[in-house]
């Protein structure tokens, strides 16, 4: 079995390009690709963390039914990155404004974690706790 990463978040963002140099200088992220669609948005980006990735674009009608955040009224997912300190990550994301949306606490479960939202609205949360993965999935 492949020890690459088989799933991979995807998001859209009114403004793709700001939303890559938010997510980088808010969370560590890196571009490991990031494809322009013509138009100053982008066709299609990955951005690394760790051993995981998300995939994300500007929104377009491209056939997928996804609605932002704002137009919810409320995120419908969110994306849980583990982390080894929880507590800079969480510095580090207040810096570059992001809206806390629960305060870094220490869980009942072991975790050290917090939970916030990009500009766009789009939910993150980060934490120490790292599942068990299971040998088949």
């Amino acid at each position: 079995m492949s020890t690459r990463p088989t799933l991979y978040p995807y998001m859209q963002y009114r403004d793709a390009p700001a939303a890559i140099a938010w997510l980088e200088k808010a969370f560590g992220f890196r571009t490991v690709a990031a494809h322009p669609d013509g138009n100053g948005g982008i066709a299609h980006a990955e951005l690394g963390y760790g051993n995981g990735m998300i995939m994300l674009g500007t929104r377009r009608d491209n056939g997928l039914p996804m609605t932002m955040p704002g137009e919810a009224g409320g995120n419908t997912q969110g994306v849980y990155v583990v982390v080894k300190d929880a507590d800079a990550v969480y510095a580090r994301a207040q810096a570059a404004g992001a809206e806390v949306v629960m305060s870094i606490r220490d869980t009942d479960y072991g975790s050290r974690d917090f939970s916030v939202r990009d500009p766009e609205g789009h939910l993150w949360s980060f934490g120490t706790y790292m599942p068990d993965f299971p040998k088949e999935a």
